[in-house]
């Protein structure tokens, strides 16, 4: 069998992202999507835009550029923007390899992307990501985790080859330690659902 890449594992499952997501978001990520944009301000980079389930929350007076290397996820990104009547710069590029100028951003955020970017890529996306925010600037994830406990531990495990079959996502990534890796100051991590998703903000 043929392995997905990651882009054509979501032109795939686009037309029943939302769907498929509509618990998750109604139970646990609407309450922690604005976390990622309080007091942020400027230009703003939402990496990993996706369908634009973010778009709601983009803070007002701000200059939002979206990128997603699926364009089918673009286009539904699209429509939510028309119908939520937000200004959003939505463009189909790789989040490894960013066609921006240095500091062209004075922040960023990415919810659930790099628990979907292989481990091959998350080094590279993370460099990119430091090169187009402005130094002083501000980087926050909303990350799945490898949970502590043992019950949820137990649970993450038998939903993983779920997970890496739809969105090729995993509980196992090392996104902390690439941060520390690089050199990049962590000034918050902390859970905001359980032991099983975090908040990471890092000064860039």
């Amino acid at each position: 069998m043929t392995k997905l890449s990651l882009r054509d594992r979501y032109e795939r499952i686009a037309p029943f992202y939302d769907l498929l997501d509509a618990p998750f978001e109604q139970k646990r990520y609407r309450a922690l999507r604005p976390l990622l944009f309080e007091g942020l301000h400027g230009a703003i980079l939402d990496a990993g835009v996706g369908t634009g389930r973010n778009i709601a929350y983009y803070p007002d007076g701000v200059r939002v550029t979206g990128v997603d290397q699926s364009p089918a996820m673009l286009a539904r990104a699209r429509q939510r923007a028309l119908e939520a009547r937000r200004d959003v710069d939505l463009r189909l590029m790789d989040v490894t390899r960013l066609d921006f100028p240095d500091d062209s951003f004075d922040a960023a955020v990415a919810s659930f992307l790099f628990c979907v970017l292989p481990a091959d890529s998350q080094v590279a996306a993370l460099r990119e990501l430091r090169r187009v925010v402005r130094p002083g600037g501000t980087l926050r994830l909303l990350e799945y985790v490898r949970p502590t406990g043992a019950l949820r531990n137990f649970i993450a495990r038998l939903w993983a080859p779920w997970m890496a079959w739809a969105y090729g996502a995993g509980f196992d990534r090392q996104t902390e330690a690439h941060l520390r890796e690089l050199g990049l100051e962590v000034v918050e991590s902390r859970y905001v659902v359980d032991d099983l998703v975090k908040m990471i903000v890092v000064r860039l």
